[in-house]
């Protein structure tokens, strides 16, 4: 069972004072029998308090806010974590479409998980859908033939998507990051009945040559029949095992935010960040990536939205 000590640093700079700095935070591990979490350090620039709850979804959240004037905003995040998935792939590939519909009516959240979204181009997720759906393919099956699709039709290029990019404009561009092959997939399983969940965590590959090193990274779980939840990574062609570190979960990106918020002060902004893994055998991978801010909007011309650059596009 692999260990592996995570660095996270959010660090967002002001061109001047602002106040009123009100942030939410999803860069807790998420608790399940996946992981063991050995040591979690946080700490933050000027040292608020912060309030911890559980939300809908189960993740652990932060709330915290700092009044007083600044300059810049760090989160800092140091994470030693054990992931306890076996390296083999084990899940149920026999069970099919009837067993799936009599468990999704017996649990609500299920059902919420199962709705596709309004798109334009639903016509292309229909046909992605006939390609590989066979009412005698088992759900596990169906969803891995869903993976191996996008990641052998859409090219990972980083860069030309942002957070704010939209299927549809996936489908047109047919590349992008981790995050929309993520949400790409959501739209696909979903149109398919199969109940599935955006997550948002760390790819810790060393060796393995995978994608997403050096930021968080995005993939997605669906609701195997009797199996439940199994992850699978569009952006490496790969179900879940011990490479994975879980953050948050949600339906899609919004519900797993690492960091969002709100300011207030006529103030442009810059936001840093980093992501470091470190493996047992010594060998570090890092990366800094500089992030470019959106103006809200707001009616109010001296209140500023923090909560698009600190989304944090996920690799």
């Amino acid at each position: 069972m692999p260990v592996y000590k995570i660095h996270h640093i959010t660090r967002y700079e002001y061109e001047q004072p602002v106040t009123e700095s009100v942030n939410e935070i999803r860069i807790f591990p998420y608790q399940s029998d996946d992981q063991e979490i050995l040591r979690h350090d946080l700490s933050i620039s000027d040292h608020p308090e912060v309030y911890q709850y559980f939300d809908y979804w189960k993740n652990l959240t932060g709330l915290f806010n700092i009044l007083q004037p600044h300059r810049y905003l760090i989160i800092e995040s140091k994470l030693l974590v054990r992931t306890t998935l076996s390296s083999q792939i084990q899940l149920n590939f026999q069970s099919g479409w009837e067993q799936l519909k009599e468990e999704t009516l017996a649990q609500l959240q299920l059902i919420e998980l199962m709705r596709p979204e309004t798109i334009n181009e639903q016509e292309q997720i229909k046909a992605i859908t006939e390609r590989i759906f066979h009412p005698d393919k088992s759900v596990a099956r169906t969803v891995e033939e869903a993976g191996e699709y996008i990641y052998k039709n859409f090219k990972y290029t980083k860069g030309i998507t942002t957070i704010e990019t939209t299927i549809d404009e996936i489908l047109q561009h047919r590349r992008g990051v981790c995050q929309d092959f993520a949400h790409l997939l959501l739209q696909i399983l979903r149109s398919l009945q199969v109940p599935c969940r955006y997550v948002s965590g760390y790819v810790c590959p060393n060796k393995h040559g995978m994608r997403g090193e050096g930021a968080t990274h995005a993939w997605v779980e669906a609701w195997i029949p009797k199996w439940g939840w199994a992850g699978i990574d569009p952006t490496n062609n790969v179900w879940i095992t011990n490479n994975h570190v879980k953050l948050a979960v949600g339906r899609d990106f919004k519900d797993c935010t690492p960091v969002k918020g709100t300011f207030k002060g006529p103030s442009k902004q810059k936001l840093h960040v980093f992501v470091s893994v470190a493996y047992e055998d010594g060998h570090v991978f890092e990366e800094t990536n500089l992030v470019y801010q959106k103006r809200s909007g707001k009616t109010n011309p001296h209140e500023y939205t923090s909560e698009s650059i600190a989304s944090q596009q996920q690799q």
